[in-house]
């Protein structure tokens, strides 16, 4: 995968779970997840290569505190464009 993504899951209209996939290369999987706080999860691959970002309660998670979490990994800023689906 070249581009990173969000991947919003509903219910009642309410997101309630969501999970932003970033790029890696072809064939890279999870071998490891670490606790990234205020409700999200990271994988990692075997290099400890971010891999994705799982969001288990996006009311709780604050734009900025996704994005602490990026850099923290060392991955780009989450743009505002990008954030859309969960502020809604």
């Amino acid at each position: 995968m070249k581009q990173r993504y969000l991947e919003v899951s509903f219910r009642k209209g309410k997101p309630f779970a969501a999970y932003l996939y970033l790029p890696r290369a072809k064939g890279s999987r999870v071998a490891k997840t670490v606790d990234g706080g205020h409700g999200m999860r990271v994988d990692l691959d075997e290099n400890g290569a971010p891999l994705g970002v799982e969001i288990t309660d996006p009311a709780a998670v604050k734009h900025e505190h996704l994005n602490d979490v990026l850099a923290s990994h060392g991955v780009k800023a989450l743009g505002e464009d990008e954030w859309a689906p969960l502020a809604a």
